[in-house]
């Protein structure tokens, strides 16, 4: 079953980190739609993440041929461009043209390549990669002991907010390494894993579905530190706020649950073609933004072109090297069996 309106929660989610980037690089409007207000998109990513992987896989068995085939669709999905523009980061940075991101050396390039370090939004890909090994755990569990899903969940989100989140970082060798940002991401993946669970399971009576419902990314603003009108540190903690998580959650589960999925909003060719690039829209914004503020322009100019740019690059990228590159390393292993039975079948002859 495929849920549409998720294409236009991931474009939401991209739109939300690009509007925060180009408010605090340009000072939009202030700077107000800024001050680290990208997270909540970086929230939506974390929770759809979390909620897809529950929903499409605790259906299937955990064996062999489809945790092959889950590592190859996520491996697929995420690895090439950030393994492109980690690599070229890394040789521009080293010719004094920073296109790209900075990867000053060997060592910090060695750390993304591991998936233990990332820097400006490079971060959030190695809790992405992570939670995929986390995932296997609850997989397993997800046909006979279902409950241990629970168990674990609870019992690891009171443990962090007992420990206040353990700040870990450091360096190896002189190879860096967060497990803080990892620690702080998996309350966002467990509650999407939760609602994942229970998407088919859970009869949401026909009165409480509402399209106004869709008011609720309303509340999204609302957490920004300019916007927000909390007074206490929660607005700042944003990662390590449980006030946060219970907003964030409560609106993703208003859109994934009480909007019908008919909603015009949701239900989209825009979303759908936004949700579809909008993992190349994440990566690759930020440098075009940074590149288009260099000239002397008004910022609505500024905003039109970075936008433009931003969604050109996206496109071409997953027209052009992601899908292609995704299809043919989901195919590998039909390309093997298929090579296998060839072998076979002329050594018979």
């Amino acid at each position: 079953m495929h849920i549409r309106k998720l294409n236009s929660l991931r474009g939401i989610a991209a739109l939300i980190v690009f509007f925060t980037h180009f408010s605090d690089i340009t000072n939009w409007l202030g700077g107000i739609l800024g001050g680290g207000s990208g997270a909540y998109g970086v929230m939506l990513f974390f929770l759809l993440s979390g909620f897809l992987m529950s929903y499409l896989y605790f259906g299937k068995d955990c064996n062999k041929a489809n945790i092959q085939a889950y590592f190859l669709a996520r491996a697929g999905r995420v690895l090439p461009l950030y393994l492109v523009i980690v690599v070229s980061s890394y040789i521009l940075t080293q010719t004094d043209n920073p296109l790209l991101y900075n990867i000053p050396d060997v060592q910090s390039l060695l750390a993304h390549l591991l998936f233990i370090f990332g820097g400006s939004v490079l971060w959030s890909i190695p809790p992405e990669i992570q939670f995929y090994l986390v995932f296997l755990l609850f997989w397993l569990a997800a046909k006979r002991r279902r409950g241990y899903i629970y168990v674990a969940i609870i019992a690891v989100m009171i443990l962090l907010f007992l420990t206040n989140f353990p700040r870990i970082y450091g360096d190896v060798y002189g190879v860096p390494y967060n497990v803080f940002n990892v620690l702080r991401s998996l309350p966002l993946f467990f509650v999407g894993v939760i609602m994942g669970m229970h998407y088919d399971s859970l009869k949401v009576p026909d009165y409480l579905k509402s399209h106004w419902f869709i008011l609720a990314l309303c509340l999204i603003p609302l957490l920004y530190p300019a916007l927000s009108p909390v007074t206490t540190d929660a607005k700042r903690k944003m990662w390590l706020s449980y006030e946060v998580l219970l907003v964030m959650s409560s609106v993703f589960f208003c859109l994934v649950f009480l909007v019908p999925n008919n909603n015009l909003l949701l239900a989209n060719r825009f979303g759908d073609f936004i949700g579809k690039i909008s993992y190349s829209l994440y990566l690759l914004h930020m440098p075009i933004i940074a590149h288009v503020n260099q000239y002397a322009l008004a910022v609505e100019l500024k905003l039109l072109l970075s936008l433009l740019l931003s969604i050109f690059a996206a496109f071409m990228s997953h027209r052009y090297f992601e899908k292609p590159v995704a299809t043919w390393i989901r195919n590998l292993p039909a390309k093997r069996a298929a090579n296998k039975a060839a072998t076979k079948a002329a050594a018979s002859v």
